[in-house]
């Protein structure tokens, strides 16, 4: 990618491939711009939908963003990953879930929901229960658990929540699903060899860890209509202490996911427990950040930031190496892109290129969240975000999703 490229980008360059539709399965997406699923700390303790959460979608419709994909849903009270995550995990949450489905739809924006079990990366304080987790051989770094070990009835269990959610999805009137398969959540932990140390038929080998999610591709697919876009979003590393899910073992995931007709698949990295500054490089604002973990942990956490800031040092398209590498093995299938796209040049010469077929993003939008409708007036061609993650640590900390960059330290 050449970044000192300075070619000027507008509207009116009427070829521009950023702005032009693509079809993901039967849905046709306006342009190439996808807002990626942001946890906004914004329902209820319950996880209803609230007033805050529907005008949040409202405006980021009337940006012109061709998908959005809001926070990250839990399907059972066990998954709950955050005290104001979004639930889909009753059907009393269907109606605040159409408001936020119709709030994008009258706008003509398209909508997928994105369904997650937060698996061991969850609390007592969360869930009220000891995480579950494929393997609870190790505690982690944040809840210092061992999370208990899942069996064959509860892991079923889990697939059939994956399944009610989706119809639920469905019932609220969505275009389309997206499973969570990276950032160290239920599905991924299964998928990783670092953190599934199952030596069963749901571990052991790359098949066998790939198991669940195949079956709740499977359970989806069955609550879901024929056709129904059906998005993963897949870690290509982890990030762990010891290796997990690298770029090599993502292409073999992703290679099964084409040939089991998921309609696209956005690449991120990262895990939440182990390696969340990877999740979203950039600024550490180290004593936010620190404040959202239990008070003990804070001045390792302090240490930690202050020492590993090279680990995780922003570059924009921080994901295209892996992108570069999985493409070709999904055949037609869209490839979505998330991770430091800030300029539309180089959003542009990624898709010219064919490494990706969509670019996504988080923190701009939060920035910005007209940002896809100024690009295509020519207002401006580089995003105004600054990548200083004080909104990142803002919902570490509980508090709405915003952008807190100009507003000092958190309170």
């Amino acid at each position: 990618m050449d970044k000192a490229r300075s070619v000027m980008l507008t509207a009116a360059d009427h070829n521009l491939k950023a702005f032009s539709p693509i079809r993901i399965g039967f849905l046709e997406i306006g342009n190439r711009f996808v807002h990626s699923a942001t946890h906004e700390a914004m329902a209820t303790v319950y996880g209803e939908v609230t007033e805050g959460l529907v005008k949040r979608y409202q405006v980021l419709a009337k940006g012109e963003i061709g998908l959005i994909i809001p926070g990250f849903m839990f399907i059972d009270r066990a998954g709950k990953a955050a005290p104001y995550q979004t639930g889909i995990h009753c059907d009393e949450m269907i109606p605040g879930l159409k408001r936020i489905v119709d709030a994008v739809h009258e706008r003509e924006g398209k909508i997928v929901f994105q369904l997650s079990h937060a698996g061991r990366q969850t609390t007592r304080r969360t869930t009220g229960q000891r995480p579950i987790a494929p393997s609870g051989s190790f505690r982690d770094p944040i809840n210092i658990l061992k999370p208990h070990e899942m069996n064959e009835e509860e892991i079923h269990g889990v697939i059939t929540s994956f399944g009610e959610a989706a119809r639920r999805a469905m019932e609220a009137g969505v275009d389309g699903i997206q499973l969570h398969a990276a950032h160290g959540y239920l599905i991924n932990q299964f998928l990783s060899p670092f953190f599934n140390r199952r030596d069963d038929a749901w571990g052991g080998t790359a098949g066998n860890r790939f198991r669940f999610l195949k079956e709740v591709l499977a359970a989806v697919k069955r609550t879901a209509p024929e056709g129904a876009p059906i998005l993963v979003k897949l870690n290509t590393n982890d990030y762990t202490p010891r290796e997990g899910i690298n770029t090599k073992l993502a292409a073999q995931y992703a290679e099964k996911l084409a040939r089991l007709g998921v309609t696209a698949l956005e690449l991120s990295s990262g895990t939440l427990f182990y390696s969340f500054m990877n999740v979203c490089r950039g600024g550490a604002p180290t004593r936010e950040l620190a404040k959202g973990m239990p008070i003990w942990l804070r001045p390792w956490v302090r240490i930690i930031l202050n020492r590993w800031r090279e680990r995780f040092k922003f570059e924009e398209a921080y994901h295209l190496d892996a992108a570069k590498r999985i493409k070709p093995v999904v055949g037609n299938i869209p490839v979505i892109m998330v991770g430091g796209l800030r300029s539309l040049s180089i959003i542009e010469e990624i898709l010219q290129q064919g490494h990706a077929d969509l670019l996504s993003m988080s923190r701009p939008f939060v920035r910005d969240p007209l940002l896809v409708k100024r690009m295509k007036e020519g207002v401006m061609n580089r995003v105004s975000c600054t990548s200083c993650n004080k909104c990142f640590a803002a919902v570490l900390n509980d508090k709405p999703l915003r952008c807190y960059a100009d507003n000092g330290l958190l309170r």
